[in-house]
């Protein structure tokens, strides 16, 4: 039996975004990214498919947009007094991201739009670079410590553990086991934020 939306309260703004928000995560888990239609987020959110055209053009747009509000303020990471327990906090939270519907739904989309660059720019424009700022943040603060020197903070640094992460997730699946984790910490990111940038080490190494 098809519902009719028509005769259900109507819901505007945010608790209808957080209506549909609920159903596309909710579809990710149960049928994936690949059986995710708008159709089907509608009949789950209890509303029209033109209320989700209206806010979102595209499946992809959609997904994105709901899989990043369910995650926490890039901002506002995990504290934990040390740049160790920070980073470990904060690949920790992704990897069990990832091990819900926001994998998924980045498994999906990666599939889908990896041979088209133009669908690839949008996917870029629509991730919000939350991964680096929560990277950049967790860095701040250890550079406000004094355990990290500010020239030793660079963007590629800044970008090489959640690379890892993904790296991982789309190598071996989830879960992300915790000592893949630590291995990107203590092997990697750690040694790598408190060492001099390239530049800089070049320049020592000559004298």
């Amino acid at each position: 039996m098809v519902t009719d939306h028509r005769k259900q309260p109507r819901r505007r703004g945010e608790t209808l975004n957080a209506a549909i928000f609920q159903a596309v995560l909710a579809e990710l888990a149960e049928v994936g990214y690949a059986g995710m239609t708008m159709e089907r987020v509608a009949e789950r959110a209890r509303t029209g498919k033109a209320s989700l055209y209206r806010r979102w053009s595209s499946r992809m747009q959609l997904a994105m947009e709901a899989v990043y509000h369910a995650m926490p303020d890039p901002s506002r990471p995990e504290e934990t007094g040390s740049l160790r327990g920070d980073l470990l906090a904060l690949l920790r939270r992704n990897a069990e991201l990832l091990a819900g519907p926001a994998g998924e739904a980045l498994r999906g989309l990666l599939s889908e739009v990896l041979a088209d660059q133009s669908r690839m720019a949008e996917l870029r424009r629509l991730s919000h670079g939350s991964g680096r700022r929560a990277m950049a943040e967790v860095v701040r603060r250890a550079v406000e410590r004094g355990e990290v020197d500010a020239s030793a903070v660079t963007a590629r640094r800044l970008e090489a553990g959640q690379a890892m992460l993904r790296h991982q997730f789309l190598s071996h699946g989830v879960p992300i086991p915790d000592e893949a984790v630590v291995e990107i910490v203590d092997e990697v990111l750690v040694p790598l934020l408190l060492s001099p940038p390239a530049a800089t080490a070049g320049a020592t190494g000559s004298r």
